[in-house]
């Protein structure tokens, strides 16, 4: 039976039945050309027995007495020309058909092999071409196997797409993918025709036992089929007439995906080299398509599933939550439901990890995961949103109900016992706030604000508790109103509304300014100029006190500058720095090179911070105050007094000017107390070489008593106002 594939191309076969056409009319030639010398040579044979027999007769001739002398002589003569004749055409007539006979035996040695030679070129030829029209096929079906995202998560139809393409240049009856996975063996079939149930359950068979053998599982394996059908005629009778063509699934890390791919085929002919270079090389390219297909849609599936679910609790997570948090929120709003959200955070877990460790920390939210799953209802959504904390939407329930849910969830936690290594085992409460929709909030913002607020009251009441919200709403206005009031000073810095004003500090004894200290004052665009206090711990408290640090060393250095320049006399200025500038990050050098630029002696430079936020890190004050002083800066330490160990302070460490807290200040005319803290301050002081600014000096009076104590520095509204300019 001829190939399907017309292997050899047919004007190829054409060329080859020519040539050897005109090599038979050769040999045919050759054949005749050697008769026709055999006939020339019997001819000469028969001249030359002519020749012999009138050589005889003329010798009778001579023997005759009755011929005259000269016929005697003539006759001898032609007989001496005749035998001399006939002996030369004897000899040419020899060597010429030796001549021919050898040229004869070797041309026929010539075309003969040439004649094998070509036929095996022509063969060999035949066994390595593949026609041009088979050749556009295969490309036509490699060519539209191009993966997406579409055909990667619908990979079965793809193969669907590809395999209509395959059959037109094969006609297969079965195309099959097997997929060693955790359950078992996975088969996906797929029939080329329309077949009867018996043959099916026959293939069925068949290839289940061919693919759990290739892939080295037991026979008795669990084995889940999928079929598909695709139009075509083609059929098979019998699975006995099946042959297999079959190419594995190389292993995907981290996939670990083992599988097998192939084709099956009725076997009416055996398959030429060619015919299975072809099929193989679509399978090859099939399944790198399969086998990725395979592996990015397991990849796409876990990545989807872990895009909504914690990997380590199987809980929802903070995403889900967020998704189904507002879907309920119009469900409610669109039925008239209630539902209450309950906030869950372990009491003291981070000691659990600390002591037993993060495996047992693991098994221990994963335990608390379990316990909380079978304490809700199926329509209830618990999450865990993040480390030791759980969320739950409690669908269509009231405050009152919730609240028994959520001490209900409380009492189970604090009774239930959790396993701990080495045998041993331990107990944990939960901390947990509970707000209403619509009673307690509308929208999403409000309600998580408002169940943090209730589950950090829970906490800082004592922990293993339930708490609502009842201050809510007053809590998230109060926490909004500050966020706004952050990003309206993020604004006036980056629009330049930040100034420095500049009080006087005035030597006690000799009433002359000694210095000056920077206060920095926001100027509305209105020219409403706004004090210090009413935004510095809002700019501290989100990250903005360095840049508004480098904002005020920037103008307050060039104002020194211009006074410097109008006036000659150079004074000492104070700048106060956030609490952030203690870890290092830098503002030393700005202020350096700032000094450097300005040609401002370091010297005259004192940098003060507050005694609650200086003496947090004892040794990163040391090391702070050691780098100011290479410098060549000097430090302040205010509001001196108002911390609860303070002389503790003056004895581990040293400062150049120690700022008096206001509230010693101004009452030392009312208070003997405060008179004598004041009093004997000013003289520890200057005892340890530090020198004394007292703070809030608003009358002549406070000025004449401090002067009498001793105290070295003042200031204060009574001896200068801030203003934009030095003196």
């Amino acid at each position: 039976m001829a190939s399907i594939f017309s292997v050899a191309p047919q004007n190829l076969e054409e060329m080859r039945q020519h040539v050897l056409e005109r090599f038979a009319s050769l040999i045919e030639s050759q054949t005749r050309t050697q008769l026709f010398a055999e006939n020339i040579g019997a001819l000469v044979h028969d001249v030359n027995a002519e020749i012999n027999a009138g050589h005889k007769k003329s010798i009778a001739m001579l023997s005759r007495f009755d011929i005259s002398h000269d016929e005697r002589d003539e006759l001898q003569t032609r007989l001496r020309n005749d035998m001399a004749m006939a002996e030369r055409l004897d000899k040419t007539l020899a060597l010429l058909l030796s001549e021919r006979t050898r040229q004869w035996s070797e041309n026929d040695v010539h075309l003969k092999r040439v004649m094998l030679e070509f036929n095996g070129t022509v063969e060999k030829l035949a066994g390595t071409l593949i026609e041009k029209d088979l050749l556009e096929r295969q490309s036509h079906v490699l060519e539209n196997i191009i993966i997406s995202h579409e055909k990667v998560t619908q990979w079965r139809m793809f193969v669907q797409e590809i395999l209509s393409n395959f059959h037109s240049i094969f006609p297969f009856n079965f195309f099959f993918i097997a997929f060693a996975e955790e359950h078992g063996l996975t088969l996906y079939l797929y029939f080329l025709g329309d077949y009867t149930d018996e043959m099916k359950v026959m293939v069925r068979g068949k290839l289940k036992r061919e693919m759990l053998a290739k892939l080295e599982l037991p026979q008795d394996t669990m084995t889940d089929i999928e079929e598909f059908n695709l139009v075509a005629h083609n059929k098979v009778e019998s699975v006995t007439d099946i042959d297999l063509i079959t190419v594995r699934v190389p292993e995907l890390d981290p996939v670990n995906l083992a599988g097998v791919l192939g084709v099956a085929y009725g076997a009416l002919h055996k398959l030429t080299a060619q015919e299975a270079s072809v099929i193989r090389s679509i399978l090859a390219v099939m399944v790198m398509v399969v086998g990725s297909s395979k592996a990015l849609s397991k990849s796409l599936d876990e990545l989807e599933y872990y895009s909504t679910h914690d990997p380590l609790t199987g809980l929802h997570n903070r995403r889900y939550f967020n998704e189904m948090l507002e879907y309920e929120i119009e469900r409610s709003e669109r039925h008239g439901h209630q539902f209450c959200i309950l906030m869950l955070d372990l009491d003291d877990f981070k000691d659990i990890n600390d002591t037993y460790g993060h495996p047992c920390g693991d098994t221990t939210l994963r335990s608390v995961a379990e316990l909380l799953r079978h304490s809700t209802r199926k329509g209830d959504l618990t999450t865990r949103i993040g480390g030791d904390e759980f969320a739950i939407i409690l669908t269509e329930t009231s405050p009152s109900d919730a609240q028994q849910v959520a001490e209900k969830l409380r009492t189970e936690l604090r009774e239930h016992k959790f396993e701990a290594p080495a045998d041993k085992s331990f107990h944990l409460t939960v901390s947990i706030g509970l707000i209403a929709y619509p009673d307690d909030a509308q929208n999403i913002t409000d309600l998580m604000a408002g169940v943090d607020i209730g589950l950090y009251r829970a906490k800082s009441i004592g922990k293993d508790s339930v708490c609502t919200v009842d201050e809510a709403e007053h809590k998230i206005t109060s926490g909004r109103n500050v966020r706004d009031h952050a990003e309206h000073m993020r604004e006036a810095l980056r629009d330049d509304h930040i100034q420095p004003f500049f009080q006087p500090i005035i030597h006690c004894q000799s009433g002359e300014v000694f210095a000056y200290e920077a206060l920095a004052r926001l100027i509305e665009p209105n020219g409403a100029t706004i004090c210090a206090e009413n935004f510095i711990t809002t700019m501290e408290k989100y990250g903005l006190g360095r840049e508004l640090d480098k904002v005020m060393i920037q103008k307050s250095l060039s104002t020194l500058k211009a006074r410097i320049a109008n006036n000659g006399a150079p004074c000492k200025l104070f700048i106060n720095l956030s609490s952030q500038e203690i870890q290092g990050r830098g503002v030393l050098g700005y202020a350096e090179n700032m000094c450097q630029q300005l040609e401002i002696p370091p010297q005259k430079i004192v940098f003060e911070l507050l005694e609650r936020d200086a003496i947090g890190d004892m040794n990163r004050m040391r090391k702070f105050l050691a780098e100011l002083r290479r410098s060549g800066f000097s430090f302040a330490l205010d509001d001196f007094g108002s911390g609860y160990n303070s002389f503790h302070y003056l004895r581990e460490l040293h400062f150049e000017f120690v700022k008096l807290d206001g509230n010693f200040v101004r009452n030392i005319l009312v208070s003997k107390i405060d008179y004598a803290l004041v009093n004997n301050l000013s003289h520890l002081c200057r005892d340890l070489g530090m020198n004394m600014v007292a703070e809030y000096v608003e009358s002549q009076e406070i000025m004449d008593a401090l002067k009498d104590i001793g105290v070295d520095y003042a200031q204060g509204f009574h001896l200068g106002v801030p203003t934009p300019r030095m003196g």
